[in-house]
């Protein structure tokens, strides 16, 4: 099939015509599918059944340091939970904090501190600053937005390349505006685009001049595990040892959880940053809470045992998502490829596939598959505000549906891509 710019007005009214008849069979299918979130399946939770018997009233309770985790003690971890994560992002037990299950709270939780207190040692509150403002790669992940909304900032988008967010982009903003004091980073296998920052990308955000004193760059390391292709994975720097060699370690907050890899909700979250940051962090929360979860803590760490047990148990998750991953990028190479009407990438890891269709559509065909029967992430939800300013990227997640689901899903999702083009050409 040619591509459809160059198609006739005639031949684009035939072709609509045969499009709305695929489209509406769908509709008349009756489909509920939904592909807004990237959830986990069921297939992949039995995969840990055995951490519910890892840890039970026959066990012992006591962490590798002796203390009760059925008590009060190891503030920060327990050692042998802490070695994990240690070896997972490259740091050292002084510079890891083992928090609950969820990564999304501990960044909510960080942020708010540093409005009211500021987190590097002798920082300003920033709720004592006027108008603050906040970096984000776009497409991006859309949670790391609403807390950014949340508490007031000013979101600045910056534009993802092939090496991660534009750096030309973001040392020019830095440098020249005090008031930006943050950037959001999925660093390995961004949401949604899945691009792991290149080793420039990670040097030049550690080494760049910033008008802000206590500029943070909020790393969520979401997907460090995550690779689809065990004998490919991606390399990623690490931004902490990079900002202690640039002379500012307290340039990083490193955020990571279990919460796709054991279970959603009762897994386990974590953050990491510079020794002085730490104990800034430990104060503070030592006022917000007296300990979190050591029982799931112990869970986790006598199930999974070490970083391997993690990569053997993520290279069989790999194997469930591969064949649907593959569903969708097929079924986009087989419908859409070369006809101008979308654009897409084939990540190596992560959760998501980012979809790009033609200026002006994307909106109308998330409505299209909604209205025959397929939710999908909300149109302009990757980006601030809720606003794609040339509303033609979709985020979709395969993970979820079962195959055949998925193949339902795609068809109609290929089928909308296409009509929605049409229409619109046929308006222009």
């Amino acid at each position: 099939m040619a591509d459809y710019r160059t198609l006739s007005h005639q031949q684009l009214e035939q072709l609509r015509r045969e499009l709305v008849d695929r489209y509406e069979q769908f509709q008349q299918q009756g489909l509920k599918l939904d592909m807004s979130r990237g959830k986990p399946a069921a297939d992949q939770f039995d995969l840990v059944s055995g951490l519910l018997d890892a840890v039970n009233s026959q066990s012992s309770l006591l962490a590798a340091d002796g203390v009760d985790c059925r008590n009060y003690g190891d503030f920060t971890g327990i050692p042998e939970c802490k070695a994990i994560f240690c070896e997972m992002l490259g740091v050292s037990f002084d510079e890891i904090f083992i928090c609950g299950n969820s990564s999304l709270a501990v960044m909510y939780d960080a942020l708010g501190k540093m409005m009211l207190h500021g987190v590097r040692p002798g920082a300003k509150p920033w709720c004592r600053e006027g108008n603050l403002k906040f970096l984000c790669p776009v497409p991006g992940y859309d949670r790391h937005f609403a807390i950014t909304e949340r508490y007031g900032f000013e979101m600045i988008p910056i534009e993802m390349t092939p090496e991660g967010p534009d750096m030309d982009q973001v040392e020019r903003l830095v440098a020249a505006d005090s008031s930006i004091k943050g950037i959001w980073c999925v660093p390995k296998y961004s949401n949604p685009q899945g691009i792991t920052y290149s080793d420039e990308t990670v040097r030049r955000l550690a080494r760049m001049k910033t008008a802000a004193d206590d500029f943070i760059i909020m790393w969520d390391n979401a997907y460090a595990v995550h690779d689809l292709y065990p004998e490919h994975r991606d390399h990623l720097l690490n931004i902490l040892a990079e900002c202690k060699a640039a002379g500012d370690p307290d340039r990083v907050m490193m955020f990571a959880s279990t919460s796709k890899i054991s279970y959603a909700g009762a897994g386990i979250a974590v953050f990491a940053c510079s020794k002085g940051m730490m104990e800034r962090m430990k104060k503070l929360l030592t006022i917000q809470t007296i300990g979190f979860d050591k029982i799931n803590m112990l869970r986790h760490a006598r199930y999974f045992k070490n970083l391997d047990g993690i990569m053997a148990h993520m290279d069989r998750q790999a194997e469930l998502l591969r064949p649907k991953f593959r569903t969708v990028l097929d079924a986009f190479e087989r419908e859409l490829a070369g006809k101008g009407v979308a654009e897409w990438l084939n990540p190596n890891g992560g959760y998501f596939i980012s979809l790009d269709v033609m200026d002006g559509c994307a909106k109308r065909v998330v409505q299209l598959c909604k209205d025959a029967g397929v939710t999908l992430t909300s149109a302009g939800a990757t980006f601030p505000y809720g606003r794609d300013p040339r509303d033609r990227n979709i985020r979709v997640a395969p993970t979820y549906p079962t195959i055949p689901e998925l193949e339902q899903a795609v068809a109609l999702l290929c089928i909308c891509v296409q009509l929605a083009a049409v229409e619109k050409l046929l308006r222009d």
